[in-house]
């Protein structure tokens, strides 16, 4: 009978809907959530919620909830984080700061700036969660679903000595996207893909042993295509392979498409595909109607959504549970599954079954795609070094190393742009005292 533990339970998109997945898995009958969130509000929300959620899956899941997590660590088997630390109150200065500078983002939670001090401000809540599961907890298997998410998977595979992996939608979604854009059966497409977090490749796109880039190229010149993605076919059409994450925040990553006001007109759009200041403009409101969509769900005036998601969460409970084998792509430690990138977080394929999470080999990528993944790669050691040593000036270097930043600032004004987000968000980054 597993138990399930979610910390940052109150992050109920990511709770309810994991919880709906688990609950869908055939002959996984009986078993314990335990939800975690220091915010009892929202914490009682998550527990109404997934209590509800058992009652119509007709299920024998037990509800448990606490603000403090020591109450409901013991015996967890799996351990899911969605944690938000201090982001409703800092999320306009990880934008408009940078901005002021010059430094354009549109999501602004993984990388550049608005990432990294989004790493500095949650790494250590989460390092203390991580050292708190490998003492009371041994067993657990940790699934990281919080952003910057190749920086804190990373941080806890540093400091634990516990299965991690940091789990996120962007390959699943994007193999989809790509069936669309060509026009083909999903079922009918293989592929290959491998990278970083947000930055991975498809290095292989085929249907019935043919290559499909060159249609995919071919389709990327219809401009009613391209203007579905345009920043991700500019890549794809420059560089030779599509990648994982959505036009908009991927241009965040490059020092390609927003370090002029010129380029930003050209290569973006709204939404996710591109548009200033979007993540920054919307979260607060995205994360309150959803508080009051699960309200109203409660109350029996919106339909309770039942139905099984790609997220890869209960595809790996139900592989070691149940003993059937699953595929997934996880970030996790490169220990040799991709030959031309350093040590560190990557994104690969991974088998999963009763043994648990098996990181598969993939070779090596092109050398153009390894060389982007690793200009991250030094960026996430660097804040990761910061987070372990509590190390205010390896945080600076590693803004210093930003591939947009760098585009766009000179080392001076990075230095000013850090010391004006450090003064700004100081009461968040209590642990660096």
């Amino acid at each position: 009978m597993p138990k399930v533990t979610f910390i940052g339970a109150g992050s109920a998109v990511f709770a309810r809907q994991l919880i709906t997945d688990i609950l869908a898995v055939e002959g996984l009958d009986d078993g314990v959530f335990a939800l975690v969130d220091i915010d009892a509000t929202r914490l009682d929300l998550a527990k109404r919620i997934a209590e509800r959620l058992v009652e119509l899956k007709g299920k024998r899941w037990k509800v448990e909830a606490s603000t403090d997590r020591l109450d409901v660590l013991e015996g967890t088997d799996y351990l899911i984080n969605s944690i938000e630390v201090a982001g409703l109150k800092n999320v306009r200065f990880d934008y408009d700061i940078p901005m002021r500078y010059g430094v354009d983002q549109c999501i602004g939670d993984t990388i550049g700036p608005g990432g990294i001090f989004k790493a500095l401000r949650t790494g250590p809540a989460w390092l203390d969660i991580v050292a708190d599961v490998q003492r009371i907890a041994p067993k657990a298997v940790i699934l990281n679903y919080t952003n910057p998410m190749s920086i804190l998977t990373l941080a806890a595979l540093r400091t634990v000595d516990l299965p991690v992996v940091g789990l996120c939608h962007s390959v699943q979604g994007t193999s989809r996207q790509l069936a669309g854009y060509l026009g083909i059966d999903y079922r009918e497409m293989t592929w290959a893909c491998a990278g970083i977090n947000h930055n991975a490749w498809f290095t292989k796109l085929e249907r019935n042993g043919q290559d499909l880039y060159p249609h995919l190229r071919e389709r990327a010149r219809d401009p009613e295509i391209y203007e579905l993605d345009p920043v991700r076919f500019e890549v794809m059409l420059h560089l030779g392979a599509f990648v994982t994450e959505s036009s908009g925040h991927f241009s965040e990553y490059v020092p390609y498409f927003r370090k002029r006001p010129d380029l930003i007109q050209r290569y973006t759009r709204a939404g996710y595909l591109g548009e200033s200041g979007f993540y920054a403009n919307n979260w607060p409101r995205w994360r309150r109607e959803n508080d009051e969509s699960i309200e109203a769900m409660l109350r029996g005036e919106k339909p309770v959504p039942l139905e099984r998601s790609l997220e890869y969460g209960a595809d790996i409970i139900e592989a070691v549970e149940c003993g059937r084998q699953a595929s997934i792509h996880g970030n996790v430690r490169n220990s040799g599954s991709i030959e031309n990138l350093p040590d560190g977080c990557v994104e690969v394929d991974c088998k999963v079954d009763r043994g648990g999470i098996q990181a598969q080999h993939f070779g090596s990528l092109p050398e153009q795609l390894a060389a982007l993944n690793r200009s991250h790669m030094a960026v996430h050691e660097l804040v990761v070094e910061a987070l372990i040593e509590r190390d205010k000036q390896k945080a600076k270097y590693a803004l210093m190393l930003d591939p947009l930043t760098a585009a766009v600032c000179s080392p001076d004004k990075i230095d000013r742009l850090f010391e004006e987000m450090w003064s700004a968000e100081r009461e968040s980054l209590t642990a660096f005292d």
